[in-house]
Order: C-alpha cells, then sequence, then structure tokens
C-alpha cells in the first residue's frame, strides 16, 4: 500500500504548506482532487511558514501522518530544509508554481522580489474585489434593484439554483453581481427592463434535482408539511415559465444541475466576454 493513500479508505494524505495564506496551493489541490472523485483527501494545513523551527515541526508531523507535501515556499533556506527532509523521509513533494514562475521569469527582464504573501497585497484589483463583494451582498436577493443597473451582471433564476453563492463567486473575479428570484406568477421588476449595461442571465435546474433541494431546505427549517415550493409538479411549472422569460427577452440561460458553482461561473464569464 502507498502510504500516502490508503486504498481501503480511498484516501489521499496531503500537507499544505505555505510561507502566506496557503489559499493559492489549497486552489491548486482542490481542483486536481475533483478529477478523483472517489478519492477522500486527509488535509493537513500549514499556513505562515516562515521560521526553522516551523519547518522542523512539520517533517515531526510527516512522520506522524506521512503524505504528499504541496508547498509554496520562497525562502531558499526553509525551502531547502523541507524538500531534504521530505527526501528522507521518502515524501513525494511538489511547488506547483514553480513551473509558472519560471516560465514568467524566463520572459521578464526585470528583478523578482521575494515577499511571502505578496499575491494579497493591497492593491487596485484586490479592492475592486472587496468593492464587488460588497455589491453583491447588498444586491442579493432582489435588494435594491434601482441601483443594479450598475451590475456587470444580474442573475435571474427560480429558489435554490445557486444564485447567491454564484454571486459571491463571480465577485471574488471583481464583477459586480445582483441577482433576483423568480417567484411564481409573480412579474420581475420593470426597472430591469430599461437595465442596458449589465448582462442578464438565466439559471435553471433539472425539476427533480431541485424538489430534494427544496425538500433538504425545508427540513432544515422544520417546516415537514408538503407545500408547492417543493411539489414536483409546481417546480416544473417553475421552470417552463423561467424558460419562456429567458427566451423572450433573449436571456442566455445556463442549466446548473450538474455544475458546481466554479463550473457555472465559468460559463457566465465566457459569455460576459464575449459581449464586453
Amino acid at each position: 500500500m502507498n502510504k500516502i493513500y490508503n486504498e481501503k479508505e480511498r484516501e489521499i494524505s496531503i500537507h499544505l504548506v505555505s510561507d502566506s495564506t496557503g489559499e493559492t496551493i489549497d486552489s491548486a489541490v482542490v481542483a486536481v482532487i475533483t478529477q478523483f472523485p472517489e478519492v477522500k483527501k486527509k488535509e493537513f494545513f500549514w499556513p505562515m511558514v516562515r521560521s526553522v523551527e516551523q519547518i522542523n515541526n512539520i517533517l515531526e508531523k510527516t512522520l506522524e501522518n506521512p503524505g504528499l507535501v504541496v508547498y509554496s515556499i520562497l525562502d531558499d533556506k526553509n525551502r531547502k530544509l523541507l524538500e531534504q527532509g521530505c527526501i528522507k523521509q521518502k515524501l513525494p513533494f511538489i511547488s506547483p508554481l514553480d513551473t509558472l514562475f519560471d516560465t514568467i521569469n524566463s520572459n521578464l527582464s526585470i528583478a523578482q522580489t521575494k515577499i511571502a504573501g505578496s499575491q494579497h497585497r493591497i492593491d487596485e484589483n484586490y479592492l475592486k474585489k472587496v468593492n464587488a463583494f460588497e455589491y453583491a451582498m447588498q444586491h442579493d436577493d432582489g435588494q435594491k434593484i434601482s441601483s443594479m443597473n450598475q451590475a456587470d451582471i444580474i442573475l435571474v433564476g427560480v429558489s435554490r439554483t445557486s444564485k447567491t453563492p454564484t454571486s459571491i463567486y463571480l465577485a471574488n473575479k471583481g464583477l459586480k453581481v445582483g441577482n433576483i428570484p423568480l417567484v411564481s406568477n409573480t412579474p420581475l421588476p420593470e426597472e430591469i427592463f430599461t437595465f442596458h449595461k449589465p448582462l442578464i442571465v438565466g439559471l435553471i435546474k433539472d425539476p427533480r434535482s431541485l424538489m430534494h433541494i427544496r425538500q433538504t431546505r425545508l427540513k432544515l427549517i422544520g417546516e415537514n408539511h408538503a407545500t408547492q415550493y417543493a411539489d414536483i409538479n409546481s417546480i416544473k411549472l417553475e421552470i417552463i415559465q423561467a424558460r419562456k422569460i429567458f427566451t423572450k427577452y433573449a436571456w442566455p440561460s445556463i442549466d446548473v444541475s450538474r455544475r458546481s458553482v466554479e463550473e457555472t461561473s465559468a460559463a457566465i464569464i465566457q459569455i460576459y466576454n464575449q459581449l464586453k
């Protein structure tokens, strides 16, 4: 049995080691692990690692819990110490940003600056994301319709089509996003038909999948009585009405049934970039 992979449990052990927040390498690992849906991840997270003592502590822990070591460390001394420890313990290790860094560095005629966490410095792009996040929160679930004309994107969809998480994900890309719920037999706000700037995207979902999600939602809030909200025939009617609205106004629509929020957002960004 591979010492980093428990075949019986179908679980891989991974140590994430970073001299900053670790968000970047965590995202890289998540992106790869999702390609192996049958594999679980046992994660050991080591952020803000900037001293020899911290590296030695991590190497002690890898002895107890062997695993793949994924790291992002700029300090040469700490980096070398971690790599030597992995070699000694016969652990696989990788710095996923190295190839990208080397490629960019070889094509630049300026000196590099090794600043841990510099990707998170407060710059114009960072402030843009903060503003976009605040905008998404203020314009969630049909709030402040009158100022949605300043949005980059407006999401329209029936309940439980991931409008809010998709709005937040897109905000992290610096896009101002509002979202409006489609309620059966209730007209959409007239204002949105006067907007010229925002891209309006419709979100739909498979009725049966939507039914299960809504039933779970009702149980979580302690509602055990049958309602139209989770009735399959009512949901089918909602989806039919939604499709008619999207077709009438020529709004692009996305079926989110088998898409993650990331995949839905990527599709929306693709449409947005094509229409810019």
